[in-house]
């Protein structure tokens, strides 16, 4: 292990920078999401500023603030672009922060294993732990375990980590393992490296399903979900439109963004769940397209880190039906223009529409759609606000009704609570995780403590017979004491909290159906009234059209010399 000082100046400016790097993407939304790519046992999550705990699913967007516990015997894993984090039982992991440059996780108990495929330049990846902030300066394999008896440990298989911040703040580098301990000091003392178990097999299994991955060659490998695509379908070129993938073994009615449901995460709103295991990429990128009856997705030019939107997809206001009306909707075609629905800004839209060439302005409701007569999908407005799946809850309509449709921003649906939080768990979380999770920011020194060795177990003893336990000395159940809430220690403060469902829910109201701005959120996380939206319902046009150039100032004639008077 490599040690480097630092001074507590450093430390401090880091401290101090700390909330503007919080927020420096404040205008619009991020375009990196992280995504629950797989699930086994028992997995509950919590949604950013709420209190209840629900079942986690397949294919679930994460955003700053969501939290999710692996219980005993359960594994889960969450794709961040080429960066994976996957946990096994008994581990409670918060998405602190995920920008467009940060993603900071902070893992309070359990074991993770994290694999970073690459790290751009610009890119800040920070582990949280009560011992203390990781910060991951290069791609490779890393492994952590927190327990609140051995304390954190740190496995390096490939890559570097930056130990702490400030005074003494420690390099630990490929082939070495350290062990973090001590409150107002950090101590880090070097250990062996742990032998791989059935943990770190099933991590490395998945990790060679990604670096063999067959679909690599179409889309870049910061999309997440792609590995996904190999089993679940096959690639084929298109004159038209490039390589287009094609999904196999769907039923004969199948169509995009009908086997899913609809739920509500902030900020973007109206979210698509789809329900098949390789469903995310396909609905989050690109675009369908219908060729020789069958659907076919359309990734579009190759991008690093291409800009996530929740559902690429166009809605029509149907008249009648029950419950209030009738939601339909449609997937968008190669080439379409994509309209969001919630608060953003410029430079997202133009990123979200990178398949999108030579358009400047689009009047969305004059737009031939490529898929409206054939790949649209219709439900009650109970179903579609509900958050449950819409596949069997279809209502008939005819191609006329959805054709001749008004195209509409966004369906104007108060979201259920169910569709904000999801379903609730059925075996909540311990106690131990109940609690919030805290982040303390500041300063720790770090100082290198001696090699630490396994202690020799003791020489064999010969097998004494067993005597009956006295009464007095029968196991005693486990005194029930109070748990402290899980605390983290980063060297960037957490975002604030967002404000509770029913908070949301009840601000939402003055505008049903689009999502809470950034200064309203603001408003309700002081205890304010959440106050009027500022910014217009979602624009029409899809990039900015160029502004007019101001004509170029006419050229001035001198002025004409002025005649002597005669004296």
């Amino acid at each position: 292990m490599a040690i480097r000082t630092q001074t507590w100046l450093l430390g401090l400016l880091l401290v101090a920078s700390a909330p503007a790097l919080a927020q420096s993407d404040a205008s619009g939304p991020s375009g990196r999401v992280g995504r629950l790519s797989f699930l086994s046992g028992s997995v509950s999550l919590q949604v950013s500023g709420d209190s209840q705990w629900s079942d986690a699913t397949i294919n679930y967007p994460l955003s700053a603030g969501d939290r999710i516990y692996v219980d005993q015997g359960g594994r889960a894993e969450i794709e961040l672009g080429d960066i994976t984090l996957r946990l096994s039982d008994a581990t409670d992991v918060t998405v602190t922060n995920l920008t467009d440059d940060l993603m900071q996780i902070g893992i309070s108990s359990g074991s993770a294993r994290l694999s970073v495929n690459s790290l751009d330049r610009d890119d800040s990846l920070e582990i949280d732990t009560p011992a203390g902030p990781l910060v991951v300066t290069a791609p490779g394999v890393y492994r952590l375990t927190i327990s609140p008896v051995r304390g954190t440990m740190l496995a390096v298989d490939h890559g570097a980590v930056t130990v702490g911040t400030g005074d003494g703040a420690a390099d630990v580098e490929a082939g070495h393992a350290v062990a973090l301990t001590g409150d107002d000091t950090l101590e880090v003392s070097d250990i062996d490296m742990p032998p791989d178990d059935d943990f770190d097999r099933w991590g490395a299994d998945r990790d060679r399903g990604l670096v063999e991955s067959k679909s690599a060659q179409y889309v870049d490998r910061s999309t997440p979900g792609y590995s996904d695509l190999d089993a679940a379908g096959d690639w084929q070129p298109d004159p038209t439109y490039g390589p287009v993938w094609y999904p196999t073994a769907v039923a004969t009615d199948w169509a995009p963004y009908r086997y899913g449901r609809w739920v509500w995460v902030e900020p973007w709103g109206w979210t698509w769940v789809e329900s098949e295991s390789w469903g995310y990429a396909p609905f989050h990128y690109g675009r369908w397209v219908y060729v020789e009856r069958r659907w076919g997705w359309v990734p579009g030019p190759v991008v690093r880190h291409p800009c996530y939107a929740p559902a690429l997809v166009v809605f029509v206001g149907v008249n009648g039906g029950r419950g209030g009306g009738v939601q339909a909707w449609f997937p968008l075609g190669p080439r379409e223009a994509y309209n969001p629905w919630y608060h953003t800004d410029d430079r997202y839209r133009n990123r979200v529409n990178v398949n999108v060439t030579n358009v400047t302005v689009v009047d969305y409701s004059r737009v031939h759609y490529a898929n409206r007569d054939r790949g649209f999908t219709a439900v009650s407005s109970e179903t579609f606000r509900g958050g449950v799946p819409v596949a069997r809850r279809m209502v008939t309509v005819s191609n006329t009704q959805v054709t001749s449709a008004q195209v509409i921003v966004h369906p104007r649906l108060m979201p259920t609570t169910m569709a904000m939080r999801g379903r609730p768990s059925i075996a909540p979380p311990p106690p131990a995780v109940q609690d919030r999770v805290q982040t303390v920011v500041r300063p720790i020194p770090v100082r290198r403590q001696p090699m630490v060795h396994p202690a020799e177990p003791p020489p064999s003893q010969p097998a004494q017979p067993e005597r009956p336990a006295r009464p007095e000395q029968q196991p005693q159940p486990p005194v029930a004491r109070p748990v402290s809430p899980p605390l983290l220690r980063a060297r960037r403060p957490a975002p604030p909290p967002d404000p509770g469902v029913q908070v949301r829910q009840q601000a939402i109201q003055q505008h049903p159906g689009r999502p809470l701005d950034p200064e309203q959120i603001q408003n309700l996380r002081q205890g304010k009234p959440a106050g009027p939206m500022r910014d217009k319902e979602t624009p029409r046009d899809v990039r900015p059209a160029p502004r007019p150039q101001p004509p170029p100032p006419a050229p001035q004639r001198p002025a004409p010399k002025k005649k002597d008077k005669p004296s």
